[in-house]
């Protein structure tokens, strides 16, 4: 029933995003006389300072992206998402587009989709378990319903989140699958995105040239993903959001003026190339007396293609909302219809085509970005109205996954999170130990004592008064020493003329290895007890003694999560 509503709602406010971002592109467009090439260098600018105002005066807050945020939110927060971003995308995301700005929407309806299961996740106080996989139905059901794809968004879901695909999950997620693209009939009548049919079969000769179109997309992937952390690593360095503002707006506003096609999403750019009009899809510019020639129009392709990374990452990074996916599939169409054109104009008498090249370029980039294969064959497979293309779908997307997978470990999704050692993944072994808490394996009931301490004082007011056979030495400002093991005291515990002569500094060892609160994850204090070969090990945070965690209890905690997770 949860995934049934949950895909109704994200799948109405994948609607609602669409519909509201649409209404401010044709307001901003309806007086034609004054909408010429000039607007686009303002209206950038003026949706960014709508957004910036929004952030900082309402809001009070700058959320980071959709995707990395859902997926910090199950690996780190237990799958809590603030409320707030159940509204804040669906009020900045159509600002941000239908002003320009050159990003998608779907990631935005994604974050606010799983922003509501999480609320009520809360609400009827779910396990974690079914939290995530009600995440994943969100996902799912926003997929569906802005692409008309039901199994795409179910394992783009299984694919993106990590979900683990099992008959208790596949049935939730198809059920709100469901929801969401009926939904979006209901709202929508038929109306789809693309309007595409294949009207040129597969032809067994054309392998060769869908591998290059793999190879081309894998190689656009990596210098997508490169660009999109080099910009916003520029940008961070700069010192105030106000700045960041400024100048990201005026770039845009100074790209859009020379490149139209990069404005907002670009969903009328993919149908134009999808029907061979590349006219309309370049727009007016500058070139257009020179159109006529073919490598003209494979120049400004180009030109498309290298600029709308930048452009959508400069969106995102001057403070605007959005997400990847769509300017994903822009970039996608753009390198199959260059290859297509290319093929088709050399002069060796090789007919491709150039709409199925389109298409299948749109996988290519999908698969090399999102490092989801599956996703992007049958998203593209479901937009195309069937499984004619299905073969050089598997050729393109399989080599332009491999390829970038060499040269990019992780998506611009997971990047981040890998890095601090939180990237939840479908290895089960390391999923737990993501999810395990350190807090939850530390026990703090340990007695402490200092190193000018006598044997005395160790055995009457430790050893007689606790039940461990382990005892820390700290310093005055509790700085952890060493530690004494009952084991190696017992030959002189009974010594009674050694109480007084004997100073615990003279008993204390060395610990194998600490455990760092701030820096350690679960991952990394696991292979300490495998390297150490150590039950137990001290915990160090603000640079005092905090407590020790034993392997046993570390095992313990780790089969009962296992249990809870996989039952």
């Amino acid at each position: 029933m949860l995934s049934v509503l949950v895909g109704f709602i994200a799948g109405l406010l994948a609607v609602f995003l669409k519909n509201v971002t649409h209404f401010i592109e044709l307001l901003l467009q309806r007086d034609h006389s004054i909408f010429n090439q000039s607007i686009y260098f303002v209206l950038p600018v003026i949706g960014l300072l709508i957004v910036y105002i929004l952030n900082k005066y309402f809001f009070k807050r700058f959320p980071g992206h959709a995707v990395p945020t859902i997926l910090h939110s199950l690996s780190r927060r237990n799958g809590i998402i603030k409320t707030i971003k159940i509204y804040y995308p669906l009020v900045v995301a159509p600002l941000t587009v239908g002003f320009g700005g050159s990003t998608g929407l779907l990631g935005p309806a994604i974050l606010s989709g799983a922003s509501v299961s999480s609320a009520l996740s809360t609400l009827f106080h779910i396990d974690n378990k079914t939290r995530t996989l009600l995440f994943g139905c969100s996902a799912s059901a926003a997929i569906a319903a802005v692409f008309h794809s039901p199994i795409a968004g179910i394992v783009f879901a299984v694919e993106v989140l990590s979900l683990d695909l099992t008959l208790t999950s596949l049935l939730p997620l198809l059920l709100a699958s469901l929801s969401g693209v009926i939904t979006s009939y209901l709202f929508l009548g038929d109306e789809v995105l693309f309007r595409f049919n294949v009207s040129e079969n597969f032809q067994l000769n054309d392998i060769p040239f869908y591998i290059i179109l793999g190879i081309g997309t894998a190689f656009a992937s990596v210098y997508f993903t490169k660009m999109y952390f080099a910009i916003h690593k520029i940008f961070s360095k700069i010192k105030t959001r106000f700045q960041r503002f400024l100048i990201g707006g005026a770039a845009i506003g100074i790209l859009l003026f020379f490149i139209p096609p990069l404005y907002g999403e670009g969903f009328s750019f993919i149908n134009s190339l999808l029907i061979d009009n590349h006219v309309a899809a370049i727009g007016k510019t500058y070139f257009d007396h020179l159109l006529d020639n073919i490598w003209v129009v494979v120049g400004l392709l180009v030109g498309v293609t290298v600029f709308k990374a930048v452009a959508m990452t400069i969106t995102l990074a001057a403070g605007g909302s959005g997400g990847i996916i769509i300017p994903t599939l822009v970039m996608g169409s753009a390198i199959g219809s260059i290859v297509a054109k290319t093929i088709n104009n050399l002069g060796f008498n090789v007919h491709v085509s150039e709409s199925n090249f389109t298409l299948v370029g749109m996988a290519g980039l999908i698969a090399g970005v999102l490092h989801a294969p599956l996703t992007a064959i049958f998203l593209i497979a479901e937009i195309s109205g069937g499984y004619q293309l299905f073969i050089p779908l598997m050729f393109t997307v399989a080599f332009s996954f491999i390829i970038t997978k060499r040269f990019v470990e992780h998506s611009i999704y997971t990047q981040e999170l890998a890095n601090k050692g939180q990237l939840i993944t479908h290895d089960k072994d390391q999923m737990i130990l993501l999810l395990m808490k350190l807090d939850s394996v530390i026990e703090k009931r340990f007695i402490s004592v200092m190193p000018q301490q006598s044997l005395g004082d160790l055995l009457l007011n430790a050893v007689a008064k606790s039940s461990r056979n382990i005892f820390p030495v700290v310093g005055e400002h509790k700085e952890l020493l060493g530690v004494v093991y009952l084991d190696d005291i017992r030959n002189i515990m009974f010594e009674q003329e050694m109480y007084d002569k004997v100073k615990i500094h003279q008993l204390m060892k060395q610990v194998p290895a600490v455990i760092n609160y701030e820096k350690d994850t679960m991952k990394s204090v696991m292979k300490k007890f495998q390297d150490t070969n150590a039950w137990n090990l001290p915990v160090i945070k603000d640079g005092r003694y905090y407590g020790f965690v034993s392997k046993s209890k570390m095992l313990t905690t780790y089969r009962r999560k296992l249990i809870n997770f996989t039952r």
